[in-house]
């Protein structure tokens, strides 16, 4: 069983995480392309790298009430695999969104 980077942990036991960025008031450097390319090298190196995506606009849908407005705050996110949420939170820095001083949700995307 191949071990994971810097952690005792095997790679099996490693859980799925999603970092959801929200929009960041100083947009100066939070979308600059280098930073994202380094960034997501790192997270390539480290092997935790799941995918992600910017968030476009879109619409909320409600079957049998009027639909909340869609959460516009949100404005990307990236999938990582980690063996917890603290080991998570070592994947942070480096992020162009955190960097500039917004604001990076982790959230455990449990197994179904």
């Amino acid at each position: 069983m191949r071990l994971c980077d810097r952690t005792r942990f095997a790679v099996s036991d490693m859980r799925d995480f999603i970092l959801l960025m929200h929009d960041v008031t100083n947009e100066a450097g939070a979308d600059t392309g280098q930073q994202w390319s380094d960034y997501f090298a790192r997270l390539r190196a480290a092997g935790v790298f799941q995918g992600g995506s910017s968030i476009g606009d879109g619409i909320c849908i409600a079957k049998s009430s009027a639909p909340p407005d869609i959460t516009r705050h949100l404005t990307g996110y990236i999938r990582i695999r980690a063996n917890d949420l603290n080991h998570a939170r070592e994947f942070i820095g480096g992020n162009p969104v955190f960097e500039a001083g917004g604001t990076v949700e982790i959230r455990e995307l449990p197994e179904d």
